[in-house]
């Protein structure tokens, strides 16, 4: 059929009937319901049952739970209240079947439309077979199973019902007044199905999981809040009017008393404190408690699902590696058939070339950093000279933000070009299969995107103030510029910043090029269609025509959805234990997410194709290796970033409690002078000399100032040369951070030993389950074999057949 709006496209409308449908489910093993279920108790757990009848008696004089769907509105889900078995047109009559029309749903009926057209051959010839290679050669423009029709009524749902599915997910999944109720996931497997249904459930249960993690990191700045005025450290510094430090650049920034970082230390103990460790241990604890739990899930899922066997079909070899690769034919050990071949050779010449683009695709971002970094270190001299007071005075924290807002913009061009990398670099491997092709762009886009946002972050937590040298001898790079230096406060503030300013403006990106893109470009074209046919014409177009004005679904599927997932699973587990607020921040806008992604899957997009899965494939194992990398970064944030080692050293050892196992808030008397070294001012070089000489603070010209270090004083037979303090310090950082990575991965270890894969409750209903298919299959045939005789006997009929 001809296009309402252009005369050149035409609909070719596709329709299975019930022999073709009952034909191909039954190659495809596709699992129909067959009888309902029985559930089975033991009698050891009939107690516990009575508990349970009153447990739900008093439940029934509390309010219902908000959260939960309400059950009027939503269909009978039968499929999951069965025992389902593969299809079988010989035993048709053991199914369930009501009406033939709507036995198998529109999900099945797509996927099996697209089986038939992925093997029927258009054309004579070795390679002409398949749908995808007409949409590759451009004889398709585009090939989608069709929406229920609209998510829109004018009746209420409430009082006239849902109009068809698309209806249903809209009002009970999609709309923002449903934002804080649980997902219809049987639903979205039902129309989306298996695949996406899975990305919806595991987003589902990572968004469950932030809430206690968002409520600890709340508790842990809410801690921070509580005990700020009776912070040791904070109140010295903010009482150290006497105390002249170094400047932090050359020439142009002048003296500071330590006291007007009196703020910075404030802000720095909201997120370094002693509740810190204690949140890091717990990160690392939930990450690993997220993973086995979800395995859990995703098993209950699987079982209700009917995914618990089904196994993924041979799947066909790529049109580029066939037209590669068709002059070298081998045996497929599977199927039997020839097939091309790629030499071993000529495939690891390709994965080093590969390897090779991946390298050099990595130290493009170290060099952008490295360009971010010379920003910072030439910016900081430039705010401090600045003629407007606020930026001259807070040039440190100026120079922060803008390098962060910079570092984004370069970040989001990056990715750009990596994506083109990655795609090149994919396409050169030349995989066999669609799913290797997948994982080895998913890995690749990964790498690069996880690197291109955390580098930067990894400089700052690490490098930044490490190796400055100290005032008269500073470290320069190119022999030039003089390294940037912390904070007097520290440089934990920084990486807050740094954090806080990633997260929010990323966030805030994707969705708005999740959502907001799409919605720009259809409002784009139902304008045009306004302007052309009028309101009038556009509301009689057919499904097929408005399904073809949305927007088609990402050609990578679900691929950008789990990365944006995973990148923010890395910033809420990486680095918390420098910025508690993250899991908080994730949690919003995961709320957020869950409706914007329903939202533009049901409105704005073409429906996709139907398709199964069991799991969510390779982006388990990148979740669990970021869980390892988590634990090891922070134990050198907390052992290197912040300053909690320096503190419980000097408790211990050099503060008024040192030797009496002590190390409360009274110990930390006189912590602020002990963590700064004394330099003599005539000692600075002639290009590091500031413009001022300090006669602002006491009347005349500085002899002395400090910074932070553990370094003997001027005067010393070793001037400048480090303290035994330093290397007390220094010690504990190294134990601490064995200790704890060693700690923690034990617990690991040990909680993703004692909690199993597979539910005992979940193992014994399969294993009853199996029981039971085969009791009812075979009254289902003796039941049959009954009818047929008494049949016969009726008609005076005598067989002597033989018990089948």
């Amino acid at each position: 059929q001809s296009s309402l709006t252009n005369s050149d496209i035409i609909f070719v409308k596709l329709h299975a009937p019930w022999e073709v449908l009952g034909k191909y489910a039954e190659l495809m093993n596709v699992r129909m319901p067959f009888r309902r279920k029985i559930y089975y108790l033991h009698r050891r757990y009939k107690f516990m049952n009575r508990i349970e009848k009153q447990i739900s008696r008093f439940r029934g004089w509390l309010p219902r739970k908000p959260m939960k769907l309400d059950k009027e509105t939503l269909p009978d889900l039968e499929e999951n209240d069965c025992y389902t078995a593969p299809f079988s047109q010989q035993r048709i009559h053991h199914f369930i079947i009501h009406n033939k029309d709507t036995f198998f749903n529109n999900a099945t009926r797509s996927r099996i439309v697209h089986h038939i057209l992925q093997r029927v051959k258009y054309e004579e010839g070795k390679n002409k077979i398949g749908l995808n290679r007409l949409l590759s050669n451009g004889s398709y423009e585009a090939a989608f199973p069709l929406h229920e029709g609209s998510y829109r009524s004018k009746n209420s749902i409430k009082t006239h019902g849902a109009e068809n599915h698309r209806h249903l997910l809209y009002e009970c999944w999609a709309s923002w007044g449903v934002w804080y109720k649980y997902q219809p996931l049987d639903l979205v497997r039902r129309y989306f199905g298996e695949k996406i249904g899975l990305y919806f459930a595991w987003l589902g249960w990572y968004t469950g999981m932030l809430f206690p993690a968002a409520f600890i990191g709340l508790f842990v700045f809410l801690y921070g809040v509580t005990t700020l005025n009776h912070c040791q450290v904070s109140k010295e510094v903010c009482q150290a009017t006497d105390i002249i430090m170094c400047p932090i650049c050359d020439k142009y920034c002048p003296f500071m008393r330590l006291s007007d970082s009196c703020v910075y230390a404030k802000v720095t103990h909201l997120f370094d404190n002693g509740a810190t460790v204690f949140f890091a241990v717990f990160m690392a604890v939930w990450a690993t408690v997220f993973l086995e739990f979800w395995k859990r899930r995703r098993a209950v899922i699987a079982y209700d699902w009917d995914l618990i066997d089904w196994e993924e079909e041979e799947e066909e070899i790529r049109p580029q590696f066939e037209a590669k690769y068709s002059k070298k034919e081998r045996m497929n050990p599977i199927s039997g058939k020839p097939e091309p071949y790629q030499a071993f050779a000529d495939k690891c010449s390709r994965l080093i070339v590969s390897a090779s683009g991946i390298f050099f695709m990595i130290c493009v971002v170290i060099a952008a950093v490295f360009g971010i970094v010379i920003y910072r270190v030439v910016t900081v001299s430039t705010f401090a000279a600045f003629k407007w007071a606020l930026i001259r005075n807070n040039s440190q924290v100026a120079t922060t933000g803008t390098a962060v807002c910079i570092n984004f913009c370069i970040i989001m061009l990056l990715n750009v070009l990596y994506e083109k990398v990655a795609l090149f670099l994919t396409n050169l491997e030349q995989p066999r299969t669609e799913s290797e092709w997948e994982n080895s762009f998913t890995l690749k886009m990964f790498l690069f995107q996880f690197v291109n946002l955390n580098s930067s972050t990894f400089y700052i937590a690490f490098f930044l103030g490490r190796f400055t040298g100290h005032p008269g001898a500073y470290l320069r790079l190119i022999n030039r510029w003089r390294l940037e230096e912390c904070h007097p406060s520290g440089c934990l503030i920084d990486l807050c910043m740094q954090m806080g300013i990633i997260m929010v403006l990323k966030q805030t990106w994707n969705n708005f090029m999740e959502l907001g893109y799409p919605l720009i470009q259809n409002w784009w074209t139902r304008r045009k269609l306004r302007q052309e046919y009028g309101t009038q014409r556009k509301t009689s177009f057919p499904q097929w025509e408005k399904d073809y004005n949305l927007q088609p679904m990402n050609a990578y599927g679900l691929f950008d959805e789990y990365l944006e997932m995973i990148l923010q699973f890395g910033f809420t587990t990486i680095f918390v234990a420098a910025f508690p607020l993250a899991p908080l921040l994730a949690l919003l806008n995961n709320i957020i997410e869950i409706r914007l992604d329903a939202y533009k899957f049901v409105t704005q997009w073409r429906r996709p194709l139907a398709s199964r899965a069991k799991d969510i494939g390779i982006w388990y194992g990148i979740l669990e290796g970021i869980g390892i990398l988590s634990v090891i970064t922070n134990a050198f944030v907390i052992a290197v970033t912040s300053d909690f080692i320096p503190r419980l050293v000097y408790a211990y050892k050099y503060g008024p409690c040192a030797g009496q196992g002590e190390a409360g808030q009274k110990c930390m008397v006189g912590y602020v002078n002990a963590s700064l070294s004394i330099f003599l001012v005539s000692d600075f070089e002639n290009r590091s000399e500031p413009t001022s000489n300090g006669s602002e603070f006491s009347g005349s010209p500085l002899k002395y100032c400090r910074y932070r270090d553990y370094r003997d004083p001027p005067h010393s037979p070793v001037p400048y040369g480090y303290t035994l303090q330093f290397w007390h310090v220094l010690a504990a950082r190294l134990a601490f951070i064995i200790v704890f990575e060693h700690l923690v991965f034990c617990i690991k270890h040990l909680i993703s030993y004692l909690i199993p894969d597979l539910p005992k409750d979940l193992r014994d209903r399969m294993r009853r389950e199996k029981y039971l298919i085969q009791e009812m299959m075979y009254e289902a045939e003796l039941e049959r074999l009954q009818k047929e005789r008494k049949e016969r006997k009726k008609n005076g009929k005598s067989y002597h057949n033989e018990w089948p």
